[in-house]
């Protein structure tokens, strides 16, 4: 069973369509669907940590998470509106110094020995099928509560992390599924440059079109 989970329901509306079933659990909706089951985080990496973690404790029988929905991407990353991307690890940027949280001397969690400061490395396994399937290559993705307000922002974060992707969820789901010994993939639609605001400026319907193509297939 493979649980595929989301920040807002606008991002879950063609998993919606596909869905046998929909339930309100503990105030977020709940989809059901042949072989998979959906779930609502909220918005912002406190709401998705804690909704998966809440859920996670009480369904220890979910083995695979997938995290879809839209994101910004950084100025040079070649990345262009309603292209799909497939994250190879998320980077919580924003915890610790500026550099991270190693330089504090802990981690923010430690799982079998290994210490993960403010790198989370994606499943290896899950994620090389669905690279297979897709044809994507897993690139590195920025996860910060705060978005960039400016291009330059942006470009700044992009060099100093060597990310590609911004959004608000991602590390936190990773976090969360690394803790709970879940494993978890992540992919996202480009909707827009990360730092351009207006949102007149955005494709909404592009980026949501490309999750809609890739659910097809997956879902098949």
């Amino acid at each position: 069973m493979m649980l595929i989970v989301y920040a807002t329901r606008e991002e879950a509306e063609h998993l919606r369509q596909k869905a046998l079933g929909r339930e309100v659990w503990r105030g977020r909706e709940r989809l059901f669907g042949s072989g998979w089951r959906g779930l609502e985080l909220g918005v912002g990496k406190a709401n998705a940590a804690a909704t998966l973690a809440a859920y996670l404790e009480t369904h220890p029988e979910e083995e695979r998470v997938l995290l879809i929905g839209i994101a910004g991407a950084y100025p040079g990353s070649g990345l262009t509106a309603g292209e799909l991307v497939l994250a190879g690890e998320e980077i919580q940027a924003d915890l610790g110094t500026a550099s991270g949280l190693e330089p504090l001397g802990f981690p923010a969690v430690e799982v079998a020995g290994q210490r993960y400061y403010n790198h989370f490395p994606a499943d290896p396994i899950w994620t090389a099928e669905l690279l297979t399937r897709w044809r994507l290559e897993p690139r590195t993705f920025l996860t910060r509560d705060r978005v960039s307000e400016s291009r330059e922002e942006a470009a700044e974060l992009a060099r100093r992390w060597g990310a590609v992707v911004e959004n608000m969820e991602g590390a936190a789901v990773a976090q969360t599924a690394l803790l709970f010994g879940v494993a978890w993939a992540e992919l996202r639609a480009i909707s827009n440059e990360a730092g351009v605001r207006d949102k007149d400026r955005w494709d909404f319907a592009g980026a949501l079109s490309a999750i809609a193509r890739a659910l097809d297939d997956l879902l098949a």
